[in-house]
């Protein structure tokens, strides 16, 4: 028997962040919603182009054919198109083979007043005004950013690379750092070398994530054998001695991480050029450096790092932004 929603890890997508919508978007942007309904309805069959989060869902998904009687994790579309502009979508979902049946087709509604009611530990979207009403609002969610796609359906694995400080832990440090210097910082971090952070915006997810790893230590030798289904990595500007308090809180929290790389300032991407994350979270657009690279990149806009202006970077091409009236 499967896990009922309520004890699963969930992630609630946007078909924005599943798909390229950059074509039927520019029909709605020059032509309107009747144009818009229309070209979904002629496309109907054709399947959308695989969008940035694409290759991390598909992976997220296959996590159940290992653990085919727990099912432990699940995916829910949250959309605002129509039941009926959303039709195409879910023919692309089937299309890919994705076991994606649950949805929630809003028509020009917000999608974050329905995370908690889908247990949803993440939300992602291209569309960065649902993604910073959910932040507001105190909801996981993430704003993916423009990129190329590549998806090696030979690589099996699925990596997932988190910053620390404003994304898994909150803001505290940050703020201090922002507000002072880096010595202050240290000095800050070295008095709370043994005092947790609170959580922050992806903490549940992060916790969960580190269940299912336990549950993938548990397997017989043979299937672990076959090599490792799930991969975290902590890829944070800290450095010693502020990575002290990092490893308080995951102890803490009794969650582990395979990986935690403890930068010092130094640039993330040479990193991540070499784990070659899934999908990477950072809470500071200027640690993204999105469309630089293959990685799918995703920004949590929380906390002091995004009460200061940050560069403007677009997000991937959202899905149209219809009104409950007009669909």
């Amino acid at each position: 028997m499967s896990y009922p929603i309520q004890d699963k890890l969930v992630i609630g997508v946007a078909s924005s962040a599943l798909f390229d919508l950059s074509d039927s978007n520019q029909v709605f942007e020059q032509e309107g919603v009747a144009a818009y309904r229309k070209y979904q309805q002629k496309h109907l069959n054709k399947r959308l182009p695989k969008g940035v989060a694409f290759p991390f869902i598909r992976r997220f998904l296959s996590i159940n054919q290992v653990f085919p009687e727990l099912q432990p994790v699940e995916v829910v579309l949250l959309s605002r198109n129509s039941p009926e502009t959303g039709l195409r979508v879910f023919r692309s979902i089937e299309h890919y083979g994705l076991e994606i049946t649950r949805a929630a087709f809003l028509g020009g509604g917000s999608p974050h007043e329905f995370i908690d009611a889908f247990n949803a530990s993440l939300f992602l979207s291209a569309n960065q005004t649902d993604v910073e009403q959910a932040i507001a609002n105190g909801f996981p969610a993430g704003l993916v950013l423009p990129g190329t796609v590549e998806d090696n359906e030979q690589d099996l694995e699925l990596r997932v690379a988190f910053d620390f400080d404003g994304v898994i832990a909150d803001d505290e440090s940050e703020a201090v750092y922002k507000t002072n210097d880096l010595a202050t910082f240290q000095a800050h971090e070295l008095k709370k070398q043994d005092i947790p952070h609170s959580p922050g915006p992806l903490a549940n997810l992060f916790r969960k994530l580190s269940h299912l790893q336990q549950l993938e230590r548990e397997l017989p030798v043979l299937q672990q054998e076959q090599g490792k289904i799930l991969r975290v990595s902590i890829v944070t500007a800290r450095g010693a001695p502020a990575h002290e308090r990092v490893l308080t809180t995951l102890r803490d929290w009794g969650v582990e991480t395979d990986e935690a790389f403890f930068l010092g300032g130094m640039e993330k991407l040479r990193v991540l050029d070499v784990l070659k994350p899934h999908i990477f979270f950072d809470d500071q657009l200027s640690h993204l450096q999105a469309g630089q690279s293959g990685i799918p990149m995703v920004h949590i806009p929380f906390g002091i790092a995004n009460h200061q202006k940050n560069p403007t970077t677009e997000p991937a091409t959202a899905e149209p932004s219809l009104q409950p009236t007009e669909t």
